[in-house]
């Protein structure tokens, strides 16, 4: 079977972290989020891989390749305008032989695809879609199902008071090439306000495939930390090499003795951590950071680069490429973008978003 990337959207949501960045290559335990999907379908045994693109495709394409690195085969489909989720696989049709799989290029899962693909052919479907729960249902789309899986109601961000079931769409799909057919060509289109509920309407079999399993969107910065959190904490399959209180220390880093490294953390290549830093898990420090004397790092994620002058604190932040925080730097909670400078004693306020290089009395949003 193949399967088709949806990594084409622009992802506001995930900014200022995704300015410079596509989403699907913002890392994750410092290798891109991709190489982790890539990796999952990979061993489901789905080796032919399509990635629709649109934003920022390049950092892709020269990352990954063919494939061959990671033993799949990639396919590149480039959309001019976003187009939906419908249009976006459209836009692949050429690509594509029979029945695949569909994913959305923001979530995190640990989903069984062979389960599903097994599900999907034993009852003759010609659309599968994945599930799963969530605390608060209203802002999703539910699904309701019969109890041998078929689907029968779509219901798009319901009240309270409509709620039947915490179950949504989790943004895999299993479909036939032939539904294609249907979705006209260059034309935004959505599967799941257009073509899904034409076919309900019009009875043909779609089923809903639900087993508990992990899921994340994380499609903003809140949702990206705790998917750090979560798989430091081993709380997602294939991934308990870091839990308790264990450190990963990458190749050519220079640690001082006099420091405190309390795990789960990973620490990644060629970084200097200097006299009296502190870091306590779960935390990620990505390849090339520079951390000096008394520096303090608590539940936090630094991406590649970055130079922290002495005494520096950080709690629940994520920190971006190539920054420079200069001595005595404290924030909290907040968001700094690529190829940021922070003045000497700077105090960024609790939650502070800060873009990528603008005057500094600029940078400084609130969400």
């Amino acid at each position: 079977m193949q399967a088709i990337l949806l990594v084409g959207g622009e992802a506001t949501r995930l900014r200022p972290l995704t300015c410079n960045t596509p989403k699907s290559m913002v890392p994750v335990l410092n290798v891109p989020f991709l190489e982790h999907v890539i990796r999952y379908l990979s061993g489901h045994g789905i080796k032919e891989i399509i990635l629709a693109q649109g934003f920022l495709p390049k950092p892709m394409s020269d990352y990954f390749g063919d494939g061959s690195r990671w033993g799949v085969s990639l396919s590149y489909s480039l959309e001019n305008k976003p187009m939906g989720t419908g249009g976006a696989v459209k836009n692949a049709e050429h690509l594509l032989k029979d029945t695949f799989l569909v994913f959305n290029g923001d979530i995190f899962t640990d989903l069984d695809l062979t389960s599903m693909l097994k599900f999907h052919r034993e009852r003759s479907a010609k659309v599968t879609i994945s599930l799963t729960p969530v605390e608060d249902p209203t802002a999703y789309g539910l699904i309701e199902s019969s109890s041998d899986g078929k689907i029968t109601r779509f219901l798009e961000k319901p009240s309270w008071d409509q709620v039947t079931t915490n179950l949504i769409n989790a943004g895999a799909y299993i479909m036939d090439k032939e539904l294609l057919k249907r979705i006209p060509p260059q034309t935004s289109y959505s599967f799941e306000r257009q073509l899904f509920p034409q076919l309900l309407e019009q009875g043909d079999p779609m089923y809903a495939f639900s087993v508990p399993s992990y899921w994340i969107d994380i499609g903003t910065p809140t949702k990206y930390l705790q998917l750090h959190r979560d798989l430091l904490r081993g709380e997602v399959k294939g991934y308990s090499f870091v839990q308790g209180k264990i450190v990963k220390i990458g190749q050519g880093c220079s640690i001082h003795p006099d420091t405190q490294l309390i795990g789960p953390a990973i620490i990644g290549d060629n970084c200097t951590i200097s006299r009296g830093v502190k870091i306590f898990g779960p935390s990620i420090i990505g390849p090339g950071n520079s951390i000096m004397e008394d520096t303090t790092i608590e539940e936090s994620l630094t991406w590649q680069n970055n130079r922290f002058e002495p005494r520096v604190h950080l709690k629940q932040c994520i920190v971006a490429n190539d920054c420079f925080l200069e001595a005595n730097t404290s924030a909290e909670k907040s968001v700094i973008g690529d190829h940021v400078t922070t003045n000497r004693n700077t105090r960024l306020g609790v939650e502070s978003y800060i873009w990528p290089p603008v005057k500094e009395e600029k940078q400084v949003q609130k969400r």
